[in-house]
Order: structure tokens, then sequence, then C-alpha cells
């Protein structure tokens, strides 16, 4: 999917994360991970949206844990 073209707003973005059991973000070589069950809006948002206001990318499911952006070590965590 081409995301300039299929951008994913806040709303859908909120919805599909709290679909997963647990949300790995990252950014430049921090990694963050919330489990989205009784988390706030805001705090979801702030993981996973970017200054676009629209889904970070990359992002992608494997099982039930959503990952955004890129760091080597969480890759090679969730696919190995």
């Amino acid at each position: 999917m081409d995301a300039k073209k299929n951008t994913i707003g806040r709303d859908e973005a909120l919805k599909m994360a709290r679909g997963a059991e647990e949300i790995i973000s990252a950014k430049g070589k921090a990694v963050k991970r919330l489990n989205p069950n009784g988390a706030e809006d805001d705090d979801i948002a702030a993981l996973i949206i970017g200054p676009s206001g629209n889904l970070r990318a990359p992002a992608f499911f494997v099982g039930n844990r959503l990952i955004v952006g890129f760091e080597e070590g969480a890759y090679k965590e969730v696919l190995t």
C-alpha cells in the first residue's frame, strides 16, 4: 500500500491499535512498548501517529503485535 495515497488517520489508527495485544513503537534507537488495553488514546497516539496526523510508517502486525517504525533489534525480536 502506498502510504502517501492511502493514509490512515488518527481515529482509524487508534481502532487498529486497540485490536493489538501489544504496541511496539520505534523512533530512532528508542523502542517503547505499550499494552493498549486501558491505555489513554493520547498515549497510544503519541506512539503511532506521526506529525502528519496519520499512522507512522512502516506499520504492520506480527500476530497480535502492532509494530510501528523501524529499529533493527525490535524487528529481529518479533520476526525470529
